[in-house]
């Protein structure tokens, strides 16, 4: 029988591994609670034994004809999640099992936003997946229907309820959520989907023409050892693919008879794992999951100060064979993320295949956000039981490794990162202006909870790009921001020093391109020291189109040779 745990109470007190810093603290089956619609839902959440954090997560309506717990003794979930890596999370019907009139559509996507609280763990948040077997699979329909755009993936095993399409016309709404990472958008738009059932009729056959015309799907049909129908969406696609992937699917077998076997639930998971789901601006955009591995990426680690430390590595074929020096980009996640996510979150590999740049992607070591928290959510400049981690010293060292092994250009060395990652490329850029020619910090600059500190100096001068969204909740303050764009203070404090010390003009020169309206500021010789752009409805978050922006438009033109910053290979100051 399985032993069913709660969380401690404070998770401070559980050690961390220093071999593996974001090792899940506990593993097992917890029972967790929500709150919705005035009532308090149970649910359980299953953590394999050496599970990392920031993996997806897959959320399961299970049938309601006996308790959860002894679903999972029998069913193929467990050994699933044990293969898979994956964060499970099981649903609990209520009394009179699942009800196809909404309530339990909203209790799976309070679920959602629950599991995102980083409270006994920490997800890869908006790669989150519904599941449905047998009644419940109507439960994740309605569900992923009226919170399409926070669900990357949808799979239901059963035949469906007559009132499958109940939230066919209804979005939940946006949500603000605070002062968290986690956006809720809910729009309507396109989801990966596999739908397992006897026969495509009735309700079934709604459902699936309900997922063909969300997704844009054609009429031609497709087959696969698992599938008896795969629908691909329209060849034409009238917006850039850069952010968002015409990738969502819709897939059928027909015989479903409900008995879910591994083979089954493995090919469902391979397809759905494809695909991931980013914040960005507008609603979260749907992308391809770039596996490091099949793109050619390196893992390296290193020992540092007591901790393993880690990075990804990206040299394009070209790059390598031509045996020139090639430019190198520090690219860096933002809290609770991991080096291996932001990969499909940034872009930033392509940006590099396409402009011929070698990109590195570093992981941060632990912090504790708070009293009782988990002492190794990842953050740059984090620490551990007081014990402050040098990620200054972890980047130059990844920089001199690389180094001992490509032909690096090091007068074209840059950093960028989101967030977190934002921060510590504002650090970089004032503890060691020698090593960057310039950086990119994206949503972030400096850190609110730390006393702001000014720097008096940046010799030799590193130019900034720095992006954030117009609703994003640290870097905007739409009441109160200061500067034309509504920065908040420390962020507008911080970029006033920048004007001062690099003597640029205060009143930037402006034009808007797509979705970005930048501020550029110039020096006496007319170069740009520093860019602001503010991304149109973009909360904190970042997304591949500013990749592109920051190298094409920005790092590239600069270099430093010699201690000399250049700008498109003259005199910059």
């Amino acid at each position: 029988m399985l032993e069913v745990k709660t969380f401690p109470r404070d998770m401070s007190v559980l050690g961390v591994d220093h071999n593996e810093p974001r090792r899940c603290l506990v593993n097992g089956l917890f029972e967790e609670s929500v709150e919705v619609n005035g009532k308090i839902r149970t649910f359980y959440t299953y953590i394999t034994e050496g599970l990392v954090y920031n993996q997806p997560c897959v959320v399961v309506a299970a049938p309601d004809t006996e308790s959860a717990t002894d679903y999972l003794e029998h069913s193929p979930w467990l050994d699933f999640a044990d293969r898979h890596h994956v964060f499970l999370h099981v649903l609990v019907s209520g009394p009179g099992g699942w009800s196809p009139d909404g309530d339990d559509a909203d209790y799976m996507n309070r679920v959602y936003v629950q599991i995102n609280g980083r409270r006994g763990y920490v997800t890869m948040q908006d790669n989150i997946y519904a599941f449905g077997v047998d009644r419940g699979a109507t439960v994740a329909q309605q569900a992923v229907m009226k919170m399409s755009s926070e669900w990357s993936g949808l799979a239901t095993f059963g035949d469906l309820d007559d009132k499958v399409t109940f939230n066919g016309t209804t979005s939940a709404g946006a949500q603000n959520t605070g002062k968290t990472e986690l956006v809720i958008s809910a729009a309507k738009v396109a989801v990966p989907v596999w739908m397992a059932w006897k026969m495509k009729k009735g309700a079934n056959e709604a459902a699936f023409s309900y997922w063909m015309t969300n997704n844009a799907c054609t009429d031609e049909c497709f087959s696969s050892q698992w599938a008896d129908e795969i629908h691909f969406p329209s060849s034409v696609c009238l917006k850039s693919q850069t952010n968002e992937e015409n990738i969502a699917q819709v897939r059928v077998t027909n015989g479903y008879e409900g008995r879910l076997e591994s083979p089954f639930l493995d090919a469902v998971w391979n397809y759905l794992n494809q695909a991931c789901r980013h914040r960005g601006f507008g609603t979260k955009q749907l992308r391809r999951r770039i596996d490091p591995a099949a793109y050619g990426f390196t893992r390296h680690t290193m020992e540092m100060d007591g901790w393993t430390r880690l990075w990804y590595e990206y040299v394009p074929k070209r790059v390598a064979e031509s045996g020139k020096s090639a430019p190198l980009v520090v690219c860096m996640h933002g809290r609770g993320g991991s080096a291996e996510s932001f990969i499909s979150l940034s872009d930033m590999s392509r940006v590099a295949e396409e402009r011929d740049f070698i990109v590195v992607f570093p992981e941060a070591c632990v912090s504790q956000q708070k009293p009782g928290a988990l002492r190794n959510l990842l953050l740059w400049e984090g620490s551990y039981k007081g014990q402050k981690i040098d990620d200054v010293k972890f980047i130059l060292a990844i920089i001199d490794d690389v180094k001992s092994r490509c032909c690096i250009d090091e007068s074209r060395i840059y950093a960028c990162g989101q967030s977190s990652g934002g921060m510590m490329t504002s650090t970089l850029a004032q503890k060691t202006p020698d090593v960057f020619a310039a950086v990119a910090p994206w949503s972030a600059l400096v850190s609110p909870d730390e006393e702001l500190c000014l720097p008096e100096k940046i010799d030799p001068a590193v130019p900034f790009f720095f992006l954030f969204g117009e609703k994003d909740w640290l870097c905007a303050d739409l009441e109160h921001g200061e500067l034309e764009y509504h920065a908040a203070h420390d962020i507008a404090s911080f970029l006033r020093n920048l004007m001062k010390i690099y003597a640029l003009d205060e009143k930037p020169l402006k034009y808007t391109c797509g979705e970005i309206s930048y501020y550029v500021y110039l020096n006496s010789r007319k170069v740009p020291m520093l860019t602001v752009g503010t991304v149109r409805d973009m909360s904190h978050a970042n997304y591949p189109g500013e990749s592109w922006a920051s190298w094409d438009q920005f790092m590239s033109k600069f270099s430093k040779v010699n201690g000399k910053l250049l700008y498109m290979g003259s005199d910059a100051v």
